[in-house]
């Protein structure tokens, strides 16, 4: 391994290489985190779908699995957080980081901070990503608008290097990676590591039914992978399917008696009592979230779950980044890991030294290296 693929990140997470798996709702378990952790890079499971009794079973599987560190992902909002949080702490000898989209609270922060545990939120925003900062954030994940599930509507190839000027921590870098092209890039970037969702759903230990992963593999334009705020609200992007047509198509009243169905399977999924449902509408909105957008919040966990669970992809939602349409294999998490990580060290090796030294004629062009971060 190259000198250059030994980063903060690699130091702070104790991984070989600086790349990371997401905690993608529903597919991030123990197995595929498991097979990242032991390939080299640094898996986080998604707790944020999960019960406590899940993320028990799921955390010791992955003692049994790995001896790697590996992180666990969750966000506030979901009735067991506290639950998780006492986990985290009580695991802190496995699990090296946590990662959260909407977080918790600087005094919860300080609490994992202080039990070795570090906090890497993702965010899709400047803003969001110097409010992480100020609350107390070790490391931030960057996505950009190309990346799947919910997301921003700024480019990777913009925020990034808007972040990365603007905060003092590690920064990694998402949406739209896939290859070792784009972990060059990345790095050129001044990044500290990228971070991968799609690419590890698409891989032989997701355990994604195989129903749903022929519709990942089948799509070829990446203007069929598109942000939607059909689901819940928010701008999140996922492949064009049936479902999601009907939704756009349906109008409000009938994006309103999903979301009231699905509030009611998630709350039996997840055991939330009524009055802890009531207290998070209301906390919801106290945040500035609208009543519309706050009942179909619900929607999103129950329907991603009828495709990437129940293998019934039609009558459910793929979230996806762009990269899937340049995708057309599930290697194993081992081989994705290395091709990237040879693909990567030849495009560095390929730079030249000095201004006029030339290229290795064999090696990619390093303007070629940044390609991936536009798929």
């Amino acid at each position: 391994m190259t000198g250059a693929l030994d980063t903060s990140l690699t130091r702070l997470l104790g991984c070989r290489y600086p790349i990371v798996q997401t905690a993608m709702g529903w597919v991030a378990d123990a197995r595929l985190t498991a097979a990242t952790s032991n390939a080299g890079g640094f898996g986080f499971l998604a707790a944020a779908t999960m019960s406590t009794a899940e993320l028990d079973a799921a955390i010791a599987a992955m003692r049994e699995l790995t001896p790697q560190r590996f992180g666990v992902n969750f966000h506030m909002f979901q009735p067991n957080a506290a639950e998780v949080i006492e986990r985290v702490i009580a695991n802190a000898d496995r699990v090296r980081a946590v990662s959260y989209g909407r977080g918790p609270d600087a005094k919860t922060i300080r609490r994992l901070k202080d039990a070795g545990v570090l906090c890497m939120p993702t965010v899709g925003a400047l803003k969001h990503a110097q409010k992480a900062v100020e609350l107390g954030a070790d490391i931030i994940t960057v996505q950009g608008a190309e990346g799947g599930g919910h997301t921003g509507s700024v480019p990777t190839t913009l925020l990034l290097p808007q972040v990365l000027d603007a905060v003092k921590v590690p920064v990694v870098a998402a949406g739209g990676f896939h290859s070792g092209r784009g972990l060059a890039g990345a790095l050129a970037f001044g990044a500290a590591g990228i971070a991968m969702g799609t690419r590890f759903l698409m891989t032989a230990e997701s355990p994604v039914p195989g129903e749903t992963l022929a519709k990942y593999l089948a799509v070829k334009d990446p203007a069929h992978i598109r942000a939607s705020t059909a689901l819940d609200g928010l701008p999140q992007r996922m492949i064009d399917n049936p479902f999601l047509l009907s939704l756009e198509n349906g109008g409000l009243l009938r994006r309103l008696v999903v979301a009231l169905s699905s509030a009611w399977q998630w709350r039996a999924h997840t055991g939330m009592s009524l009055s802890h449902m009531v207290k998070t509408f209301f906390a919801a909105l106290r945040e500035g979230e609208s009543a519309i957008q706050t009942m179909m919040s619900a929607n999103a966990p129950v329907i991603i779950q009828r495709a990437m669970v129940q293998g019934r992809p039609d009558e459910g939602v793929l979230p996806s980044g762009q990269v899937a349409a340049v995708l057309d294999s599930l290697p194993t998490v081992a081989e994705l890991m290395q091709a990237i990580v040879v693909e990567a060290e030849r495009c560095l090796l390929a730079l030249p030294r000095s201004p006029g030294e030339a290229r290795d004629a064999k090696a990619p062009g390093f303007a070629r290296a940044t390609d991936s971060t536009e798929a």
